[in-house]
Order: C-alpha cells, then sequence, then structure tokens
C-alpha cells in the first residue's frame, strides 16, 4: 500500500501523540477536520493505525520482574502453546523467531516468588514446551514503537 506524503504526517504525528485532537491535527498537516477524520478513518480502516492506549509504567504499578523467556516447543504442538499463551496475563508479549528457539515471550510478575511460579507452574506446563531460557531485565534502556522514523 502506497502511504501519500500526507498520511505519512499523519501517522507520525498520531505516533508521537495519540490523544492529538483531530483540529490540531487538521491544522498540522494543512487540512480541515472533515477531510483529515476521513484520512485518520481510512488509515485506521486499511490497518495503518492499529489502535489507541495509554502507555503505563509497570514497575510503579507493582511488577518488579520483567524477563525474557526463549522458548523451544515441540512443532506440533504448537498452535496449543500460542493459545495457552494468549490466554497468559503475565505474558506481555509472544513472538514466534529464528534462530536456536521458536519463540521469544516477555513476561512481568510483581515479586520473585510469582515469577519462580509462573515460571515453574505455568510456562514449564504450557503446552509442547520443551526447554526454556529466562532473562531477567535489570533497566530498560529503550522501548520504542516508533515506526514512522523508519519511513
Amino acid at each position: 500500500m502506497n502511504l501519500s506524503e500526507q498520511d505519512k504526517r499523519i501517522l507520525r504525528l498520531l505516533e508521537q501523540d495519540g490523544r492529538m485532537s483531530f483540529a490540531e491535527l487538521a491544522s498540522t498537516v494543512g487540512l480541515s477536520k472533515t477531510p483529515c477524520w476521513n484520512r485518520v478513518k481510512a488509515l485506521q480502516k486499511q490497518g495503518f493505525i492499529k489502535g489507541y492506549r495509554a502507555q503505563l509504567d509497570g514497575s510503579l504499578l507493582g511488577l518488579e520482574i520483567r524477563a525474557f523467556v526463549h522458548v523451544i516447543v515441540n512443532f506440533n504442538e504448537s498452535a496449543q502453546f500460542e493459545a495457552s499463551v494468549n490466554a497468559n496475563d503475565n505474558i506481555l508479549r509472544c513472538e514466534a523467531v529464528t534462530g536456536d528457539f521458536d519463540y521469544l515471550l516477555e513476561v512481568a510478575a510483581p515479586d520473585m516468588p510469582r515469577f519462580d511460579v509462573l515460571l515453574r507452574h505455568e510456562l514449564s506446563k504450557l503446552p509442547g514446551v520443551m526447554r526454556f531460557s529466562t532473562s531477567i531485565s535489570t533497566r530498560e534502556i529503550k522501548h520504542a514503537h516508533a515506526y514512522m522514523p523508519l519511513i
């Protein structure tokens, strides 16, 4: 799909501030409010804009442990594994990856005892899990979800 320069400007601005009003957005990109609203709706319908949400600070909410788990899964059970991952709230993100592991999970827990339960009694028992390796995050260096600077 080809994006016009105006569409790119709209996406860039909304990616920086998803709460920007349509009036401010329209003024910044040089459109009137209704055509701007129509462009945003079209970008949503085409799937460029997947949603709007607040970015929360997990540590301030009491989620002190954040870790990354590389998982090797029996290929025949990957669909069941993925369904189980989607049902576990402690798993924040799951990516199918290439290399020595099949999946990369980002998980969170309030403390080490809960994290231990997550690893020993939940993740290890997900369908098809053959082996996993865990790295605990000690601090976040960069957390970007900005795609438009790459375009």
